[in-house]
Order: C-alpha cells, then sequence, then structure tokens
C-alpha cells in the first residue's frame, strides 16, 4: 500500500479522532475510510461532467440543472359536496 504523509492542523486531528471514536477506528483507519468514500464519490460524478463553456453570458443562460434538487409537493384532493 503507498503511504502519503499530510500534515494537519490540531483542531483537524481533534475532530477526526472524535469522529473516529465514535465509528471504532483508528485515526488512521478513519482518514484511510474519508479518502476511500471520497474517492467512490469522485469516480461516480464522472459520469454527469459539467460543460465547460467560455462564454460566461451563454453558462448563466444554459440548461444545465444546476442546484438541489426541487422539493416536490403532494396534490391535496377536493371534497366534493
Amino acid at each position: 500500500m503507498p503511504q502519503i504523509t499530510i500534515d494537519i492542523d490540531e483542531d483537524v486531528k481533534k475532530i477526526i479522532s472524535k469522529r473516529a471514536k465514535a465509528n471504532l477506528f483508528t485515526l488512521r483507519e478513519q482518514i484511510e475510510d474519508i479518502l476511500r468514500k471520497s474517492a467512490i464519490r469522485t469516480k461516480n460524478s464522472e459520469k454527469y461532467k459539467t460543460i465547460k463553456i467560455d462564454d460566461k453570458l451563454v453558462a448563466v443562460f444554459s440548461r444545465e440543472r444546476r442546484g438541489p434538487k426541487k422539493k416536490t409537493s403532494k396534490k391535496k384532493k377536493s371534497k366534493k359536496k
């Protein structure tokens, strides 16, 4: 397995250590888990690459869907009298 050395702040280390303790991992295992999940998400998102447009005006008015999905509302049934 390749080895990588990283430098993180003490605050970040505390946060990751707390998360590792909750997940019953060591600090090293937690960092490996975070990186593995990130790689999987990146691999899956390659299917939906965004179109790179040089013209900002065209990008603003493009039909590309951005942002969170809209919430669907349930239709209310009307009562007949």
